[in-house]
């Protein structure tokens, strides 16, 4: 306490001094500082020290704060590297030592996956490894931005990041999983992504380790390693990553220490030491101008050659702006000193390297320096960091082999627990779980001794019997526990946990454990995950089916899981090669996607202003509008924008995936009943002027009879909004009791008609329903939103094909376009896991509902209605509008003709802005208040807004598709906020505007009565 007080006025002097200075030219503050420093001084700015470590003895945090306090006294160092200790801790220290400091200094961090892989309280971020298994270039930029971020928060201004290079020797006890992986174009590629984020954020980003530290097989803490390949074989390879981020403008780079004879063939010279790689290589062959510095001179690479300050000698005359970690400051500046002394350093090259120092120091903010506020610091530098955890793994996971389809996904249904004895466990080393019976699912975790997330997820979702086996346990043990396993499961899911990040004895797993894990991987039911580096692997090459984790945090667990549970789609890609089979790039992935993802800028799109649909959705969750939802953009035939948000239900156990399948509730009108009926129209079947009694003969005699197609397809035919079936089969005066006769809890002859979980109707019952349609009220011709409208239009189309409706649009449209998620009854096709829960309804069917529809009438359907039931992810959705913005013709298939489409989507009534089946903006849309869908939303647009809070909207004049999908009704329906808060509307204008579209320039002109000719789009 008695330090901060101390501290206050160097501060306020600090402060006040650079708030002066930073209305200085960058030039005129260089010049300025440099004329205030001694040679000693000047020679200082190049080095950069250590704050703190781990004692080797207690293996506790250390901070050597007297020694780096006594260096920026006495010598004004230049830079001050960051490692272990708290937060708050660490900003005292860079609050004081800049204040105390003579020059602004340099802080620095070697924190290639955050400040988490360095500091306690804040949580680590994914390796690069696993970033280097995803497919997303966006996503490491966003991953480079957050760590900007907070180094920013930190008060640091240099992050010794990324690593760029190539690890393709697999025993490298040293980078290895810090490297993207093998491929040279993605560790450019990724590498430069990182960067700009990085840079973007105001953070210089550092390329290591120069020339290339990934074909190694020594670690260069320890000794000196060697790369024997030759100058071509280093500027094909190694080199390549580096000379990109040249390229791209990053701010530094950092030296390796490493013995290549191709470049410098002296004994023991390290690259780091040497003026052929650093000044010839570096500088005068590839140009590069950024600061360069040295990796760590206290390492051994070095440090067993060169001691005792001789390493920064050397380091000055091999070309190098800043020395790493020299170790003891004045015997360097001693050594230093006698080298200018006796020629072999000049002063003139001193000072150019000291004024390069001053620059980055004025570019990267410190001539306006402002102390580190260590208010809610912790809670800043840990913001964002468990979603992009999330997010990392759920573009990495690997699935590399599936040979049984039946156990993975896992779609077995859980199981309910029973208490009991498990004496049949005594003695295998396993960790007793009390049992009842053997259970049909067994998780075996290998390396733990304890429950986590993943363990705990197998017992919550498959009630599996579950076993640790740690890597301490014998032979004997191992033989045991094989013998307990086997053929006692329909299924056994392996985790490898806890095991070593680097390749040293097999990374740590025991040969017991590698035995067990062969056995085990022989079985048919056996599903393998690796949690931890994916070189791991080589020890289940023959394995049935495999999945690569690369992390082994409760967040990969979870997402790991939830692959497991079917609830997504894996779609990473191994970034290193493993086993014979598994190259690079090996993955079992979804097939290649009609609609490709395409970045914003090539599709003429401002990606920032794109990503505040980030904020719009998180809102909507903050606000309990939705507990989740998912935004899909797809513009000129590609994917924009693709994100998921937030979880199934407000408890925040289910996160909400891509791939999350949502009740599409009258949203089924347009993308089940109306494709149906063009398609109909389209083949000559169906006349839009006949009645409905031409089509169903058992309404003839009824005021239904001569009810036009077409007045039904606007919603204009008089019918009545809706027909309460369920009412019926429910006892009012008995709080809603359901009434005998109707239906039981197990389906059986006279009972097969699902309406909920133990709820099944009576088969008869249809006819009374469609009985009740027939004799309700029919109002006058005008315009009355009915879902009985499009309950007779499924029942037409039925009628026309023989086929009942959900058969006949997944034969006409869903099977050829592809869509494997868009289809009615979703719970006979898809484990529970991936659909998104709706209402608790408490009138009807007193019961969450998952899975069967949220509508009550079509669920007395059966599940299969005209105007509700409907289930769909958003990426399907979007094939079967751009068939329809493509005029009718996609991947060489002819779904429709463009006339047709044209006809079913203009406007075609004066009492409403309904087309033919779909529903459109408001025709005064610049003059109202609240506008329909959104302002700008042009007049040729189609689509419809959905009751559980989805819409789906297509507008041809932009080329342009908005779809959005939530669970608002969940937990209950009458939940107003969705569309109080305008969350729809306002995140599809949004897209507009990030297209640069005139706020509400698509409404200012008349809508047209009719459609006019249809813009045929090229499709890129």
């Amino acid at each position: 306490m008695r330090k901060c007080i101390v501290l206050l006025p160097f501060l306020a002097s600090m402060v006040h001094g650079l708030a002066q200075s930073s209305t200085l030219s960058a030039d005129a503050w260089v010049d300025s500082v440099f004329r205030t420093l001694s040679p000693d001084q000047k020679l200082a700015q190049l080095m950069v020290i250590r704050l703190s470590g781990i004692d080797p003895t207690t293996h506790r945090t250390v901070f050597y704060d007297k020694d780096v306090e006594s260096a920026i006294s006495k010598y004004d160092v230049g830079g001050v590297c960051l490692f272990q200790g708290d937060p708050l801790t660490q900003a005292d220290h860079i609050n004081y030592y800049q204040s105390i400091a003579h020059t602004p200094i340099l802080f620095c961090i070697d924190a290639e996956n955050g400040l988490g892989m360095r500091m306690d309280s804040v949580e680590g971020l994914p390796r690069q490894m696993m970033l280097g298994a995803t497919g997303d270039t966006a996503l490491v930029y966003r991953y480079g931005q957050l760590v900007g971020i907070q180094c920013r928060r930190m008060g640091i201004q240099v992050n010794y990041a990324p690593v760029v290079d190539i690890n393709n020797n697999p025993d490298n006890p040293v980078i290895n999983d810090r490297s993207f992986g093998e491929d040279k174009l993605k560790v450019a590629e990724y590498g430069v992504q990182y960067m700009r984020g990085l840079q973007e954020e105001g953070v210089m980003a550092c390329a290591k380790h120069f020339p290339g530290h990934g074909d190694v097989a020594v670690d260069s803490h320890l000794d000196l390693p060697v790369i024997d390949k030759n100058r071509r074989q280093l500027d094909s390879v190694e080199l390549y990553p580096f000379k990109a981020l040249f390229r791209a403008g990053v701010g530094s780079v950092m030296i390796a220490h490493l013995y290549i004879p191709a470049i410098d063939n002296a004994p023991n010279r390290a690259t780091s030491l040497s003026y052929n790689n650093v000044t010839k290589l570096l500088r005068k062959q590839l140009h590069y101008q950024g600061i360069s510095f040295t990796d760590a001179l206290e390492m051994k690479g070095v440090a067993k050659f060169f001691p005792d300050g001789d390493a920064s000698v050397q380091s000055l005359i091999a070309g190098n702006d800043m020395l790493c970690l020299p170790g003891d400051v004045a015997l360097s500046l001693e050594k230093i000193n006698a080298a200018i002394k006796a020629g072999k350093l000049r002063w003139k090259d001193i000072d150019a390297r000291v004024k390069k120092v001053l620059f980055a120091k004025y570019e990267y903010g410190l001539a306006q320096w402002q102390p580190v506020n260590k208010v809610h610091l912790t809670a800043d530098l840990n913001e964002g960091v468990t979603d992009m955890r999330h997010e990392v793994a759920v573009e990495a996971l690997t699935l590399l082999r599936n040979e049984d389809p039946s156990v993975f996904p896992l779609r077995v249904a859980a199981r309910s627990a029973a208490a009991g004895g498990a004496k049949d466990l005594v003695g295998t080393g396993l960790s007793p779980e009390k049992f009842a019976k053997p259970r049909k699912i067994a998780y075996v975790g290998m390396g733990l001794t304890e429950d986590n997330a993943f363990s705990r997820r197998m017992r919550t979702d498959y009630d599996a019997h579950v076993y640790f086996f740690d890597y301490d346990l014998d032979s004997a043990k191992a033989a045991a526990a094989l013998e307990l396993l086997s053929n006692r499961y329909e299924a056994i899911i392996i985790g490898l946990h806890n095991y070593a990040r680097f390749p040293a004895h097999n990374f740590a797993i025991s040969q017991p454990a590698a035995w067990l894990l062969h056995q085990l991987q022989q079985k048919e039911k056996a599903v393998t995950f690796f949690f931890g580096n994916p070189y791991a692997v080589k020890n289940s090459c023959d394995a049935r089916t495999m999945i690569a984790c690369y992390e082994d945090d409760s967040v990969t667990q979870t997402v790991a899981a939830d692959l497991l549970n079917g609830k997504f789609i894996a779609r990473g890609h191994l970034p290193v090669s493993v086993c014979a089979e598994w190259k690079a790039g090996a993955g079992v992935v979804a097939p290649a996607r009609l609609l490709p993802v395409a970045g914003a800028a090539s599709l003429r799109m401002d990606a920032l202003r794109l990503r505040k649909i980030d904020a719009i959705a998180r809102e909507a969750i903050g606000k309990k509008a939705a507990p989740g939802c998912v935004v899909l953009v797809a513009k000129d035939g590609r994917i924009a924008y693709e994100k998921a948000f937030g979880h199934m239900t407000y408890d925040g156990t289910e996160p909400v995936y891509p791939e999350t399948i949502y009740d599409m509730a009258s949203c089924t009108k347009i993308c089940a009943t109306t494709m149906a009926v063009m398609k109909l129209y389209d083949e000559g079947r169906l006349d839009l002027h006949r009645t409905l009694g031409d089509y169903l003969p058992w309404v003839k005699g009824s005021d239904k009879d001569t009810l036009q197609l077409w007045d039904i397809l606007l919603h204009q035919a008089g019918l009545v909004p809706d027909v309460f079936f369920y009412k019926e089969t429910i006892d009012s005066s008995k709080e809603g009791n359901l009434l005998p006769g109707f239906f039981t809890r197990t389906p059986d002859s006279t009972h097969d008609v699902r309406v909920a979980g133990n709820m099944y109707l009576r088969n008869d019952w249809r006819d009374t329903m469609e009985l009740r349609i027939v004799q309700s009220p029919l109002g006058p011709r005008k315009y009355v939103y009915s879902d009985n409208d499009f309950i007779f239009l499924g029942l037409v189309v039925e009628a026309i094909t023989g086929m009942s409706l959900d058969q006949y649009v997944k034969k006409t449209y869903y099977d050829p376009l592809g869509m494997t998620s868009t289809g009615f009854k979703p719970r006979d096709r898809f484990p529970l896991g991936r659909i998104a829960p709706t209402s608790d309804e408490v009138a009807f069917r007193r019961q969450l509902i998952r899975g069967d529809v949220h509508d009550p009438g079509a669920a007395m359907f059966g599940g299969v209605a005209g105007h509700a039931g409907l289930f769909s992810d958003a990426y399907d959705l979007a094939i079967l509008e751009q068939m329809l913005l493509d005029g009718g013709t996609i991947n060489g298939i002819t779904f429709l003709k463009p006339s047709t489409i044209d006809l079913f989507t203009a406007y075609h009534s004066d009492i409403s802005r309904r087309g033919l089946g779909f529903d459109k903006p408001e025709k005064d849309n610049a003059r109202r208040k609240e506008p329909y869908p959104c302002l700008s939303a042009s007049p040729e647009t189609f689509g419809h807004t959905g009751f559980t809070g989805t819409c789906v909207w297509v507008d041809p004049k932009y080329n342009l598709i908005f779809i959005f999908l939530s669970n608002r009704v969940n937990p209950e329906q009458s939940n107003p906020r969705l569309g109080s808060l305008n969350i729809r509307g306002r995140i599809q204008e949004t897209v507009y505007q990030a297209m640069g579209v005139d706020l509400g320039a698509s409404t200012k002109a008349p809508a047209p009565p009719v459609k006019k000719k249809r813009r045929h789009h090229k499709r890129y």
